[in-house]
Parts: structure tokens; sequence; C-alpha cells
């Protein structure tokens, strides 16, 4: 269940591809092709990825934290060793690699430079969703407690209808925009991410990833954290083995990559067919 929501917010076989901003998808794409933890995702930096063979070399994760606990007063503390205290490899899919690749080339970032950074510090254009509108009729809202209705996307469906889809948002938006714009309005000083270039999980969470679940369509909440679930489920659902997928999630029990097993509904099947094998030479004439 949670691979195939991971899949669809990522876009895959989803006929409407949620994150529709290259960055977020770059981001969620090699997440999923290699089930990092988010600290270790965003403190990658070119100089972990050998772009020949693909080889991803994990040995720093980042934390947020309270200033105050910092040593320098900062948001964030990069420490020298993941969760499991030691450095790891793992081989990503060569189309992730050579996107991971092509991303650094493109933009030009150094050896040190972070491959996912804060909104603002690779382009000028913030890392945000973009969701198209659909053509067809916005419709009416839901109606208010004076039980009236307002046409979606205007600016009484926003104020009297109280409605927050992305339609009306987008008009109070504009509307705002246009105002400033005209002097009628102080303009606002933009918001500004405390932080060093690592992107924060709850601004992407709130602003990229939340919205990319709805724009999906879901069902069912998911997680960033999911999609680390999701590569797990999917390397065992493929027979890889145990050991194997313990030590590129970088468990420090095997007892942990296990509980991932109950979650494959034919996980028994590999050890039947391995019987059967067995069985099947048995059987043979000698």
């Amino acid at each position: 269940m949670v691979a195939r929501h991971a899949q669809g917010v990522a876009g895959g076989d989803h006929p409407d591809a949620a994150l529709t901003n290259e960055h977020a998808r770059l981001l969620v794409e090699t997440a999923i092709d290699s089930g990092l933890r988010w600290g270790e995702l965003t403190e990658l930096r070119g100089k972990d990825l050998d772009p020949v063979t693909g080889i991803l070399t994990v040995s720093r994760a980042v934390v947020q934290v309270d200033p105050k606990f910092h040593p320098q007063g900062g948001r964030f503390h990069i420490k020298p060793y993941p969760k499991s205290r030691l450095a790891r490899r793992l081989k990503l899919s060569r189309p992730v690699a050579d996107a991971l690749v092509e991303h650094q080339r493109a933009y030009r970032l150094s050896p040190d430079d972070l491959l996912f950074q804060a909104p603002g510090l690779l382009t000028s254009t913030p890392l945000r969703l973009v969701v198209a509108e659909p053509d067809e009729d916005p419709g009416l809202t839901e109606p208010n407690d004076k039980d009236r209705q307002y046409v979606h996307g205007t600016l009484s469906a926003y104020t009297a209808g109280r409605c927050r889809c992305p339609r009306c948002r987008r008009a109070i938006a504009d509307y705002r925009a246009g105002r400033r714009a005209d002097g009628k309005d102080s303009p606002r000083e933009p918001r500004r991410l405390d932080t060093d270039g690592h992107l924060p999980r709850d601004w992407f969470s709130r602003h990229v990833w939340q919205p990319a679940v709805r724009a999906a369509g879901l069902d069912s909440p998911v997680r960033l954290h999911d999609l680390r679930h999701a590569h797990a489920s999917w390397l065992l659902a493929g027979g890889a083995d145990l050991q194997v997928v313990k030590e590129r999630l970088g468990h420090a029990s095997i007892a942990t990559t296990e509980r991932y097993l109950h979650t494959l509904p034919d996980a028994d099947d590999t050890a039947l067919d391995a019987l059967a094998r067995v069985r099947a030479r048995a059987r043979r004439p000698r």
C-alpha cells in the first residue's frame, strides 16, 4: 500500500504526476531509489556520487536543531556519520544516477555543494509545487454558515465561502499581488527560510509533499519517511537478499529489516520455490 502510494505521489504510472517541479521530483526519485533517511538525503553532496559506477557513499547526516543546542548557534548540525555510525555505499539505478550528474552539471555544483538545496539557492524560482488547474467548470463551494455557496476561484469563495482550495487561494493571491503592484497595500517583506542551505524537512513537507499527496488524490496520508519503507518493500518483493537490504538501508540489526517482510503477501513464495527446487533435485534419477 505504502509503495503504491509513494509511486503515485512521485508520478510513476499515475495519470497526473503530482510533483511537477524538477527539483522536487529528483529528490523524491532519489529517495525511492536509495531508501535514504531525510538527514542523509539532504546532506548529499556532489563528491558522494561516483558518476561512472553510480555508487553513492553515505558518510554524513544533517539534523535540524534548536539554535541554543547548536555549537555555533545554527539551525542545522552535520554529523560525520549516519545513524548506524558507519559509512555505507549503495548503487543507484542508472537513470537516477545520470539525472543527478546532469543536475550537478546544469547548476554548476561543485563537489562540496549540496545536491538538494533550500529554495531560491539553485534558481530565483522558489521550489514549490505547480498544480495545473482543470479546464472543467469549477463548481460551487460547500455551503457556509449562512447556507450560501460561491463559485470557486473568486474572492467571495475565499472570503465569504472560506474555501481554501488551490483555485480560490490562487484568486486571493493574485488579487493581493495586484494591489501591492498598484501601491494600494504596503508590500510585505518576503519570508526567508532560516537555513544554511540545507532543505528544511518541515518546509518541504508542508509546501511540496503534502500538496502533492492531495493532488495525487490518495485516500490515505503518506509521509516522507514512507519513501524509505517503499524502497525496502520493493527490494524484498523483488527477491533481494535480506542481508543486502539491511546493509543498503543502514540498519543496525537485521531484525529491523525483517519487519518489512510482514508487508509482503507473497513473502513465503521465495521459500516455497526453493523447497520445490530441492525436492525436484531429490527426485532426479542418479
